[in-house]
């Protein structure tokens, strides 16, 4: 079991990743003034708000190691629960985990380069690396991965929290730039608030450990909401950090926002630390991913007989170990594939939002479904001002998955519209599904 303070280091550690390094740019390019952007922020903070209010009551009325493949599981069957469950298998948490070590290894191999090995073998090094030595430190068990993710957490927090000293102490305001990158864009509010909600993205993966909080309900719905604050003012704060220094025309034309402010304050060393942290953010995202991620494998080994082996869990360490282990196998051959194809492998991995925007949709949607279904289920929590939470929460996610397909739908990647990657994904899905319904259609374990 873990407390209050390990959940939302978990959540806060999901969250805050490489994203808060980057989105500022753009999100400063598409706002069209200071006012604006900054409100983004707090408004991304506020559907954010929503989505989480939305989730504890699922997450309390239905505790489960399974998250949202528990949730769609009661709400419309396991077979579409495990499209989901092999969609987060094969793209969205294993992608993610071995983009996030590869963002380790480009920054660590700046600040720590390993001199010794072939030119571009270092970062794909370092991110094989601390896969497996994050793996192997969830192995030993929830506590162990919990620990670590508050120590991490910490040190993520107080970096943010050190770029925002910079801004306010130490660094010299830019004079205003321009610059045909920052001009060229046209105002889009709808566009900058898909950057904002892309980094906000990862506090739903709270729905994982909601049975292994210890203190019940009650701790789950504080975990959400003290998180969803924290990253909230964080984002708040260091936009306007960059903004402090860098000025919007300034924000919009760099590429390296956190870098710049860096190094106005504390001159060539200042870029090096940002190296190291925006390292400690992809090892606290990587390491927070790993544990939510791997339940949901767990989850549907409990499922399907054929995938029984999945569904072992070491109950002295608290841990699913086989959905682990496979976890980590799975990320290292992506890995592998990303060190071979580059930025391909990124545009794929990011072209498959549709597919996670999809699911988290039908999410959303199982709350009205498991109200009416089961009317007399316990709800320890029930979301404030039902339905019209629920239904803005759900209008939110069909504006990201519309967002999303209008992007992917002129992006391409080795001559194929990049929008039919997610279609193949669920597609493959759908044949192992097949697969696993022939092999075991007499085997159907009650709900629970």
């Amino acid at each position: 079991m873990i407390g209050l303070r390990e959940a939302m280091a978990v959540i806060v550690g999901v969250v805050i990743g490489a994203g808060i390094f980057k989105s500022p740019s753009i999100v400063a390019s598409l706002s069209g003034s200071p006012g604006t952007m900054l409100v983004l922020w707090v408004l991304g903070g506020l559907v954010s708000l929503v989505g989480a209010l939305c989730y504890a009551e699922l997450a309390t009325a239905y505790p489960h190691a399974g998250g949202d493949y528990h949730f769609l599981r009661r709400a419309f069957g396991r077979s579409l629960a495990f499209l989901f469950g092999w969609a987060r298998f094969a793209v969205i948490t294993t992608g993610s985990i071995a983009l996030l070590g590869f963002v380790f290894g480009d920054y660590m191999q700046q600040a720590v380069p390993l001199s010794f090995l072939p030119a571009g073998w270092g970062a794909t090094a370092y991110a094989c690396a601390v896969i497996v030595v994050l793996s192997a430190l969830n192995l030993r068990g929830i506590r162990s991965g919990a620990g670590a993710q508050s120590l991490l957490t910490l040190a993520e927090i107080g970096g943010l929290l050190l770029i925002a000293a910079a801004a306010a102490f130490l660094a010299d305001p830019a004079p205003p730039v321009q610059s045909a990158s920052a001009t060229a864009q046209a105002p889009s509010i709808g566009l900058a608030m898909v950057f904002v909600l892309l980094t906000y993205g990862g506090w739903n993966e709270a729905a994982y450990i909601s049975a292994e909080i210890r203190g019940g309900p009650g701790r789950m719905v504080k975990a959400l909401v003290l998180s969803i604050i924290v990253i909230t003012s964080l984002y708040l704060l260091v936009s306007w950090a960059y903004w402090a220094v860098l000025g919007m025309e300034g924000m919009a034309a760099s590429d390296a926002v956190a870098a710049d402010v860096m190094l106005r304050a504390f001159g060539p060393a200042g870029e090096k630390l940002i190296s190291l942290l925006v390292a400690v953010s992809a090892l606290t995202s990587i390491n927070a991913t790993m544990i939510v991620g791997a339940r949901t494998g767990y989850a549907m080994g409990c499922d399907w007989r054929t995938l029984g082996r999945l569904g072992c869990w070491d109950g002295d360490r608290g841990t699913p170990h086989v959905a682990m282990a496979l976890q980590c196998a799975a990320a290292l051959v992506l890995v592998g594939v990303g060190a071979a194809l580059g930025s391909g492998f990124k545009a794929m991995v990011e072209f498959t939002a549709p597919v996670f925007w999809l699911f988290f949709l039908l999410t959303g949607l199982s709350l009205f479904v498991l109200r009416r279904r089961e009317p007399r289920t316990a709800r320890p929590y029930r979301v404030p001002l039902y339905p019209l939470v629920p239904l803005l929460f759900c209008a939110t996610c069909a504006y990201m998955l519309w967002s999303s397909l209008s992007y992917v739908s002129s992006q391409t990647l080795g001559g194929l519209n990049a929008a039919w990657i997610g279609v193949a994904v669920l597609a493959f899905g759908l044949v192992l599904l097949l697969v696993l319904h022939r092999r075991s259609e007499n085997h159907t374990p009650p709900l629970s």
